[in-house]
Order: C-alpha cells, then sequence, then structure tokens
C-alpha cells in the first residue's frame, strides 16, 4: 500500500501525511517559474508582473498544456497571498447564456479592488462555450471596467471567440508539451512520492499524454495506485491504449491485405482490452503520420480514417466501422499492387 503525501502551499512547502489529494491538482505549481515547457509565454507573462500591469489576455490551445496553472500563478504572482480575494475563475461551460455575463460577471468586475491591488483578475475558463450573444455582452464589460478588472480567457479554440474580444486581447498560444517537459515533471512527483518507474514506462506515458500534462500525471497516479514499481505494461492497461507495435502490427497485416489477422488483433484489441474505438483511430493516424510508406497508399488510408472517424462521431455502429475499414485499407493495399 502506498503513502500518499502532499504538500502546501507549493514546491517549497511542507509535506503532510496521509493527504489523498488528487495529483493534478497537488502538484500544480503555484509560481510562473516553476512551470514546465512554455519558456517563452512564462517569460513574457512574468514580464508583467515585473511591470505591475497586464492587458486583458486570451490563452489558447489543448487540454492540460498549462492554461490554467498560467492563469492562477500570475494571480499568485500579482497578489501574494491574498490572490483569491482579488480572483475570480468561471467555467463558461456551466453557464454559457448572456444570464450570467450579465449578473456575475459584470458584478465582479465593477467592484473595485481589495487591499493595494490596482485591478482585479476574472479568469474565464472555456470561453469558447460561451455564444455569441454572450460574448457580445462580454466584449461591452472588458471596455467599461477596463480599470478595475482584467479578463484572462481560456479555450481550446482561439477561432470560436469573436474578433472584437480577439482584438482587445494579448493572445497566447499555448503548444503541445514536448516530452522532454513531461519527464521532467514525471520525475519530480515521482522523486517526490518515492515511486520506481522504468525509463520505458515513462516513455509509456508521453506516448498516452500526447502533449497533455494533465493526462500524464494521471496515468502516474493510477500506476502508483496498483504498485509503487510501475513499468510500461501496467501504463497502457490502466489507460487503455494500444502498444504502438501493436497498432503497427495491425497497419502490416492490412498492407499485406490479411484481413483475417487484422480482424482478430482489431477484435482483440477492443473487446479484450477494452479499447475505445475513436482511441484506436487516432492511435493509427499517429502511427501513418510517422510511418514511411508509399505516399499513395498513406494518402488512402488517412482518409479512410477519417471518413470511419466521422461516421463514429454521426453515431454509427462501431464495430461494423472499424471492420470496414480493415476492408478499406485491405482493398487500397490490393488496388495500388
Amino acid at each position: 500500500m502506498i503513502t500518499v503525501t502532499s504538500w502546501d502551499p507549493g514546491r517549497n512547502g511542507e509535506f503532510m501525511e496521509g493527504d489523498h489529494t488528487i495529483w493534478i491538482e497537488k502538484f500544480r505549481p503555484h509560481h510562473l517559474a516553476d512551470m514546465v515547457g512554455q519558456k517563452e509565454i512564462v517569460k513574457r507573462l512574468q514580464s508583467y508582473v515585473k511591470e505591475g500591469s497586464m492587458p486583458h489576455l486570451l490563452f489558447t490551445g489543448s487540454a492540460g498544456v498549462g492554461k490554467t496553472t498560467a492563469a492562477i500563478s500570475l494571480a499568485r504572482e500579482f497578489f501574494g497571498e491574498s490572490w483569491h480575494i482579488n480572483f475570480r475563475e468561471l467555467n463558461a461551460s456551466d453557464e454559457r447564456g448572456i444570464d450570467v455575463v450579465r449578473t456575475q460577471i459584470k458584478q465582479f468586475a465593477r467592484i473595485s479592488p481589495l487591499g493595494d491591488a490596482s485591478f482585479k483578475i476574472l479568469f474565464l475558463d472555456e470561453a469558447d462555450a460561451l455564444t455569441p450573444d454572450a460574448q457580445a455582452a462580454l466584449r461591452r464589460t472588458m471596455e467599461n471596467y477596463a480599470q478595475t478588472c482584467r479578463f484572462i480567457l481560456s479555450c481550446n479554440y482561439s477561432s470560436k471567440i469573436i474578433d472584437p474580444i480577439q482584438s482587445r486581447c494579448a493572445i497566447y498560444r499555448f503548444n503541445p508539451l514536448d516530452p522532454d517537459s513531461i519527464i521532467e515533471e514525471l520525475q519530480r512527483i515521482v522523486t517526490h512520492e518515492g515511486l520506481t518507474v522504468t525509463e520505458e514506462a515513462l516513455h509509456a506515458i508521453v506516448y498516452v499524454a500526447q502533449g497533455d500534462m494533465r493526462r500524464a500525471i494521471n496515468a502516474l497516479q493510477g500506476a502508483a495506485i496498483l504498485s509503487p514499481t510501475i513499468e510500461e505494461e501496467t501504463i497502457y492497461a490502466i489507460t487503455s491504449t494500444a502498444r504502438p507495435e501493436e497498432v503497427t502490427s495491425l497497419l502490416n497485416l492490412a498492407i499485406r491485405q490479411d484481413f483475417e489477422g487484422a480482424e482478430r488483433l482489431l477484435e482483440r484489441l477492443l473487446t479484450e482490452r477494452g479499447i475505445a474505438p475513436n482511441e484506436l483511430l487516432n492511435q493509427c493516424y499517429r502511427a501513418l503520420v510517422q510511418r514511411e510508406m508509399d505516399e499513395s497508399l498513406k494518402v488512402r488510408f488517412i482518409d479512410h480514417i477519417g471518413e470511419t472517424d466521422y461516421r463514429l462521431s454521426e453515431g454509427a455502429n462501431s464495430d461494423i466501422q472499424m471492420k470496414a475499414l480493415l476492408a478499406r485499407l485491405v482493398l487500397s493495399s490490393r488496388e495500388s499492387r
């Protein structure tokens, strides 16, 4: 049984025995300098702290790349220990209509900051979930109360944010974290938790995470619950992910036009291993992009995967569609000969 420890309030805080906090919160950096990856963004945000002022900000990027951490860390560095009294976080996906802008957001923005702070910060997560009307109302609120409140908007797709809001913000595009940054953070957690993790397991977590630190830490914690010694096989098992060589074997069978062999492997991955069809499609696509093969055949394969992904998103039967995908891959391989 693993004894889980936690520390508070940050990386320089003290550890406490017996706290079973979820690791993505337990190990969330409290300062900009503690963030891994996104070095250029961190440097620019630190310059705001040094100047004591900041514009409205728009953070955009995929999940788990540090957008929320950057916003909270920025507030901590601006306001110190009393950061929470001048900082508010709202999730736009919970309440996405115009009423939330006219009530909660406007009410917070219009009140003067407390203490010595010259402004407050409102962090609006998943801002791309706001309706167009709500975004239009938010634009006016950002204009009218800019002296007392600065906005940090976070979204996965900046194209879903209306142009008037984008033009009022300094836009920061967060990239998926590189493998070295993820491994650096994982090794820090491993050291603090007293775990033993093989190098192959670390690379397996990087493969599963796809640049998402939150997914990487969750995978590590899930494996640590089972055993303090973490191996590669455990990572693939708990995340219901096919090993890269299994995906390669599936594609090889299709290229060799061995439909029955590919079908048996597909059945084992989907049924016995419990891998989700969409996840397997994603892994096949990743393997194809990196694979050296006939370009025309690669294009056909990617087209077939994209078509299957669309059909699944529209509610088609997953078993039929996955086997139909294999059939199309085999036929394309046959036609290319």
